[in-house]
């Protein structure tokens, strides 16, 4: 099983083709993710889409527009009500988790790697073949 983050940008106009992906796939949605980090003195979040693998291709996609939306516990804002209220409109509960910021990896393919290993721990991701 190959399980691979796609990384669609930061949460601007990105953020409404996160949304249309989580939709128009609500057949194959396992989860939709708020990742909250800090960045030195920047509170931010991380929106991501879990869905379930390809058959065939054993493919497990997982969309994310990377730290680009503000804490929502610290700055409200439209774009994580947005995407909240989308998981409920698709009967999903919108997962939040702390993790460390991506500016504390070498690489983003480091990053993602990491995010990863926190979502396997979680069983979030489906299982490795």
């Amino acid at each position: 099983m190959i399980q691979r983050f796609i990384e669609l940008g930061e949460g601007y106009s990105d953020l409404y083709e996160l949304i249309e992906l989580a939709r128009n796939n609500k057949h194959r949605l396992m989860h939709m993710i708020a990742l909250h980090s800090s960045t030195g003195s920047r509170s931010v979040t991380s929106l991501a889409v879990i869905l379930s693998p390809t058959d065939p291709g054993n493919f497990q996609p997982i969309y994310i527009c990377r730290e680009g939306i503000p804490h929502p516990h610290d700055t409200p804002n439209k774009r994580f009500d947005l995407f909240k209220e989308t998981a409920e409109t698709l009967n999903q509960s919108l997962i939040e988790m702390d993790v460390k910021s991506s500016a504390a990896f070498a690489e983003t393919e480091l990053y993602f790697q990491y995010l990863i290993g926190i979502l396997r721990l979680n069983h979030l991701l489906a299982p490795m073949d």
